[in-house]
């Protein structure tokens, strides 16, 4: 039988717990209206979200509804600050539930991990396999619509397996149903940009990190959030796994594999590489993808001419810059970064050329 967790509601709810939430949530951040707003009266505010658990009156949002476009449009729901901070501190509390759990080879949000290691580990799957064949077969595959398809009802249940906490239980079902509109026929859905979010999304594509590797047996299977990949040498082998993975997400999870999903020869002879996590992954080398480096070739020509504008300085161009190398240096990409930042020109504003 699961080992099950009570007594956390008391954890996460004292003063202490969520003034350390607070401390995570306004990182960065101090600059923002709201988050100044918070801190005129920062003791009387974090009682006031206290309370509102110990009480139960507590609900989440409103949110606000926006979208972002890079690297691919999606709808991104923000929340108050107040429901930030209760996030953090329930995620605090029941996050080293399933950490522990979680298989070895799931790299989206946690410590250590993310999408350089899990590109690391991809590749090291390719050469292993070359190593033991002659030809390398990957399924590639990711979940149709992930967020806005997670089904409450089985969220719940998965939760509930380790959770025998009911007060905890009810803060976390507060949180799943808050975009419920009323008579929803099939309460789906979470919102991307929500903190517990990426710790549910994790815990319901758990099932299936346990399915693949215990029950189907593939050692060379990973995953990074709705995407996944198994490597292997047996093209066949392949498609029967994959047929076993579709019918486990449609019955157990409700889930679909969106109309991407394949399996094709890695090689380098036909210059099909692994497009995984933002790379493209051969066994010898990698490459990143080349809508990475046409995103960046806008970015650096709209920094250019902001700056030139005098709308942006260079630390700001620094920080943008410094991430994209952060990204690009993890593959073969030295003569592709020369090109990219060095075609474009800085020009000061007038004003500091007037003063030079």
């Amino acid at each position: 039988m699961a080992k099950t967790y009570s007594g956390l509601f008391e954890g996460f709810t004292t003063f202490e717990a969520l003034h350390r939430a607070y401390g995570r949530v306004v990182k960065g951040r101090r600059h923002q209206l709201d988050v100044i707003r918070f801190e005129t009266d920062l003791e009387a505010n974090l009682i006031n979200i206290q309370n509102s658990l110990l009480w139960k009156t507590y609900k989440t949002g409103p949110y606000r509804n926006f979208k972002v476009f890079e690297p691919k449009e999606r709808d991104i729901s923000a929340l108050p600050i107040k429901d930030r901070i209760v996030q953090h501190a329930l995620v605090e509390a029941i996050d080293p539930i399933w950490s522990s759990r979680f298989i070895h080879d799931t790299y989206a949000c946690r410590p250590g991990k993310g999408a350089h290691a899990g590109a690391d580990r991809a590749q090291l799957f390719l050469r292993q396999t070359l190593q033991e064949s002659d030809v390398i077969y990957v399924l590639k595959a990711d979940i149709a619509k992930y967020f806005p398809s997670i089904c409450h009802d089985v969220l719940k249940r998965l939760l509930r397996k380790r959770i025998a906490c009911k007060d905890t239980l009810w803060v976390i079902d507060n949180i799943i149903d808050s975009t419920l509109e009323p008579g929803d026929p099939l309460p789906r859905g979470i919102p991307i940009g929500n903190l517990t979010s990426q710790l549910f999304a994790n815990i319901y594509l758990h099932e299936l990190d346990e399915f693949v590797k215990f029950d189907l047996r593939e050692s060379r299977y990973l995953r990074y959030m709705d995407d996944f990949a198994i490597v292997g040498s047996n093209k066949a082998h392949l498609h029967a796994a994959r047929q076993d993975i579709e019918n486990f997400l449609h019955a157990r999870l409700g889930l679909r594999c969106n109309h991407k999903t394949q399996i094709f020869p890695v090689s380098l002879t036909n210059g099909r590489a692994l497009d995984f996590l933002g790379y493209r992954i051969w066994p010898t080398h990698r490459k990143i993808r080349k809508d990475s480096a046409c995103r960046m070739r806008k970015k650096m020509k709209r920094m250019a001419r902001h700056y030139h504008e005098g709308k942006i300085s260079l630390k700001d161009v620094d920080k943008v810059i410094m991430s994209w190398i952060g990204h690009a240096g993890h593959a073969n990409t030295y003569r592709l970064r020369t090109r990219v930042l060095g075609d474009v020109p800085f020009i000061p504003p007038p004003l500091l050329r007037d003063r030079k």
